[in-house]
């Protein structure tokens, strides 16, 4: 048994499970206006087990590729890809059965939705090469992340309404924006190995301006979204809170690169589950 809870930990530990806070909210806000309230239990089910079956594909397919760079890089040398407590052959059955799963899940909520599976995966798979020849490695990831709220919205509609559409070209420049911020711990390795991204070929200076432009646009598209959506006060809210919470995270890593994690995990993570308290107020207060 304790192997076994070992064994776990580590597959926790290579997919970050955590970091599935940046997505689920904004998944479940589509759903939510979609369905003007309560969506059912069926779909919340459905729609926690298509969200971490997709990002544990996409997340164990990255690390499975990436061991040969993340075996060199002193921040990701601990991972359990690299150090010996979960070999390839592990990996990569733990990314192929939750491809599986994920397609399986997609089925059981509509045709849309499972037709749609497999280009979806194929995107959240192609993130892991784009650093090998392209700086765009970045907004992929913003993609891979804001397809979300347009999966809720199919989940619950069966089709991709403007709303939806806003609110997921916002995620992608959210979730851009912080990467480029977190991106900047690795400037120097990704220079050295030849990998491409926005802070080593431009420097700090052009990527922290760049990763403020991307959360500017952020905060326009969510306001679009609040506006096609016909949302109340409670969503202007939360696009006022989104905003004080972005400019925040550049207070922080401006101050001090140090606290690059404190602004990439902490900051992003309030920022989703207060956003969506406040889309559920807004429905509640109709």
């Amino acid at each position: 048994m304790k192997r076994l809870a070992k064994r776990l930990q580590d597959f926790n530990e290579l997919v970050m499970f955590q970091h599935s806070v940046f997505s689920l909210p904004f998944i479940f806000i589509a759903m939510i206006v979609a369905s003007n309230g309560w969506f059912g239990f069926k779909l919340l089910i459905l729609g926690v087990l298509a969200a971490i079956s997709a990002r544990n594909a996409a997340m164990g397919f990255n690390r499975y590729v990436d061991r040969v760079y993340d075996k060199e890089n002193p921040r990701t040398a601990g991972r359990p890809s690299v150090d010996g407590r979960l070999d390839g052959g592990s990996i990569a059955i733990f990314t192929v059965v939750n491809a599986l799963v994920f397609m399986a899940v997609a089925y059981f909520i509509n045709d849309l939705a499972f037709y749609l599976s497999l280009p979806v995966l194929m995107v959240l798979l192609s993130y892991s090469y784009f650093k090998r020849f392209s700086s765009m490695a970045h907004i992929v990831l913003g993609i891979s992340l804001g397809l979300a709220p347009m999966a809720g919205a199919i989940a619950v509609l069966g089709n991709v309404p403007l709303w939806s559409l806003l609110l997921s070209i916002g995620v992608v420049f959210w979730v851009a924006g912080f990467d480029l911020l977190y991106s900047l711990q690795d400037m120097e390795f990704d220079k050295t190995n030849g990998l491409h991204s926005i802070p080593s070929r431009f420097g700090s200076n052009i990527t922290l301006k760049i990763s403020a432009l991307f959360h500017v646009l952020t905060v326009g598209f969510w306001g679009g979204f609040v506006f096609a959506a016909e949302l109340g006060l409670f969503a202007i809210a939360a696009v006022i809170f989104a905003a004080l919470m972005l400019s925040y995270e550049h207070y922080l890593v401006r101050r001090d690169f140090t606290q690059i994690d404190r602004a990439f995990f902490t900051v992003n993570g309030y920022l989703g589950f207060v956003f969506i308290g406040l889309i559920i107020l807004d429905k509640v207060s109709l």
